[in-house]
């Protein structure tokens, strides 16, 4: 079934290559001329527009710059706070937090298995003048692929649809650490003709299965520090079980669409919309271990064949009022009911109490939204309130941005946060005994401040100081088994960012560096004091500006900390303050290159390995990547 819709995505530009021109002679001597003209006007890139969920409007960008090096991974953005496990398509380690400021509502468990996982604001709406294609490609650890490609285009001025297929399926180096990703996704914006009436759309199918094999086992994690030679094939070196596999699905309906009242117009500044937005979201998390169950995580009910299932339903409806005036702004007043299940499908009696089987229920809340431009101010405000219901919860998020000139611009802002833990810290079951847990925990209430400034001529600085009570977390017990638990201190957490490229000529050097510090509970939130990233690189044109390149060097760099430890069965990190880990460098080699649209990427990664070998961690028990040769490609396609 993968086969044949990749091979659709192919077969859909060359259809539209082959359709009928509808304008010029329909035939005669001037019919060829016509055509030929025609084909010399293109539309500008500029044309090309990608539109967020928060209508941010940006266009189609085929050049080749430093970022697009960093982006190039299997999620498609930065990975700087970021740690990636040795297989495309694994988990990641964090380097660095980021809290959301306008979380309502708890989420799904297994978090360790959403970084590739795509919400709401992570898909895109289009307008293009004609047939677009994307298509990435990268190569794997071992035997496998990776593959994303869109296709999107106008059937008319008003209709767009878009339809995009992501696939990965990698081997890698170690035992039993296969992964398989299918992301399917399709797209739809239309407009009335009197263009009163806007909709947009969008369906997403995820199917993101990893093998799990629980970290080295005790004699294998020292052959791997120790750097013996014999276990240079990492396919040698014993895991802990070799039987279990876990495999997050994902389906949601969205969609957005209002009717314009009234629109301004040269005798009045007013503008009156009315909206409605409605949200599906499924998902599943399966944890299956076959054989044997493992005592790593204590007694089980079962010794073999364990299957865990969950499951999440959610039903969100959102109707909205909007206002604008040029004299007071934008105001918007909105109102939601949130239905949801989440659960499984047996009851666990136990002595003294008994774990439900699932947390159902009903919120509704009450906002709005305020945008104005004051006195060189870009003011904005969002705020959320749940005002019945199941979960209590609220947000409040203010922002104002400053431009100083054309190439300075101060931004600064506040938000704070009160909402439920994810449901996997209210509600869990599982065959293995100790992983059965019905909490009635706190809101985690979450307030930060936090500014920026971006200069291209002095540097772009951030920070942000963030207040936390009531943090929840997994973590060991005095059995060493794993237990959420929730903090009774708060937490305060203060991150600054700073990052600077410099220019000379045909040569660049870029940095990044991150200064963290927990103030105040640094024994529930364990992250490095500094993390560094410098890239020093050659760029240049080449073969009379037929081909455009950059080729350089990457160092990153983070400090000793305690790493947080990854748990298979819950699919979370949890915290642990035993074991020091980091304090290594990584050295990437990279040759980039553009030619018309295609850019082309090659990359030596990790390369300092290949000097002083490879004994780093990315968790414990869990190894970082050894030496790799990666080469993939991005190449659009216009027609």
């Amino acid at each position: 079934m993968k086969f044949y819709t990749l091979l659709l995505f192919f077969l859909i530009p060359l259809i539209g290559i082959s359709q009928t021109r509808l304008s010029g002679s329909p035939g005669g001597e001037n019919a060829e001329d016509a055509s030929k003209e025609e084909d010399t006007i293109k539309p500008p890139i500029s044309a090309y527009k990608i539109i967020s969920v928060a209508n941010d409007t940006t266009f189609v960008d085929t050049t080749l710059t430093i970022e697009k090096d960093y982006k190039f991974n299997y999620r498609r953005k930065d990975n700087f706070e970021l740690l990636p496990f040795s297989n495309t398509g694994q988990t990641y380690n964090r380097l660095g937090m980021e809290f959301d400021a306008q979380k309502l509502y708890p989420e799904f468990g297994a978090q360790a298995r959403h970084y590739n996982f795509l919400d709401v604001e992570d898909i895109n709406y289009y307008h293009v003048p004609t047939p677009f294609t994307e298509a990435y490609f990268k190569t794997v650890p071992e035997q496998g692929q990776q593959l994303d490609v869109l296709f999107t285009m106008n059937t008319s001025e008003r209709l767009n649809f878009s339809v995009a297929y992501k696939g990965v399926r990698a081997l890698g180096r170690y035992q039993n650490i296969l992964t398989s990703t299918g992301i399917f996704r399709f797209g739809l914006t239309y407009k009335t003709l009197d263009r009163k009436y806007h909709l947009r759309t969008h369906f997403v199918s995820h199917d993101l299965l990893n093998q799990e094999n629980g970290g080295f086992s005790d004699l294998a994690r020292q052959q791997y520090i120790d750097k013996e030679e014999e276990f240079e094939d990492r396919s040698l070196l014993e895991m802990k079980f070799e039987n279990a596999e876990s495999t997050l699905y994902g389906k949601r309906f969205y969609l957005d669409h209002y009717y314009q009242v009234a629109a301004p117009d040269s005798l009045s500044s007013n503008a009156l919309k009315v909206g409605h937005i409605f949200n599906h979201d499924y998902k599943k998390f399966d944890f299956i271990q076959t054989n044997a169950a493992n005592d790593i995580f204590g007694p089980s009910f079962q010794r073999a064949n364990l299957r865990d299932r969950v499951r999440l339903t959610e039903f969100y409806n959102e109707g909205y009022v909007e206002w604008s005036n040029k004299t007071l702004g934008e105001v918007k007043a909105k109102a939601a009911v949130k239905n949801f299940e989440y659960g499984y499908k047996t009851f666990y009696i136990r002595e003294n109490d008994t774990i439900n089987n699932k947390l159902t229920g009903v919120n509704y809340s009450v906002g709005g939204e305020y945008r104005k431009r004051i006195g060189g101010f870009d003011v904005q405000a969002d705020a959320m309130l749940n005002l019945a219901g199941d979960f209590t919860g609220s947000y409040f998020a203010a922002e104002a941005g400053y431009s100083l000139d054309k190439e300075n611009r101060l931004q600064f802002g506040f938000n704070q946060n009160s909402h439920m833990p994810n449901y996997n810290f209210l509600l869990y079951q599982s065959n293995y005994i100790n992983y059965n847990w019905q909490n009635d925990f706190d809101n985690v209430n979450t307030q930060s401040i936090y500014g920026e400034l971006r200069s291209k001529k002095l540097l772009n600085i951030e920070g942000r100081l963030t207040q936390i009570q009531n943090y929840t977390y997994f973590t060991e017990n005095e059995d060493t088994l794993v237990k959420p638990f929730q903090a009774g201190d708060q937490v305060r957490y203060l991150k600054l960012k700073a990052s600077k490229k410099f220019d000379f000529g045909v040569f660049a050097i870029d940095n990044t560096l991150m200064y963290q510090n927990v103030l105040d509970g640094a024994s529930v939130l364990n992250l490095p004091e500094f993390v560094t990233r410098n890239t020093i690189y050659y760029k240049d044109e080449w073969f009379d500006k037929a081909l455009y390149l950059q080729t350089g060097f990457t160092f990153k760099y983070f400090t000793k900390y305690n790493m947080n430890a990854y748990d298979p069965v819950l699919a979370e990190f949890y915290v642990q303050n035993s074991a020091e880990l980091g304090n290594y460098p990584v050295v990437d080699f990279f040759f980039n290159g553009k030619v018309d649209q295609t850019r082309i990427f090659f990359k030596l990664e990790h390369l300092n390995s290949l000097i002083d070998k490879n004994n780093n961690f990315v968790a414990p028990d869990y190894p970082y990547t050894d030496f790799l040769v990666r080469f993939g490609v991005v190449w659009n396609f216009f027609l």
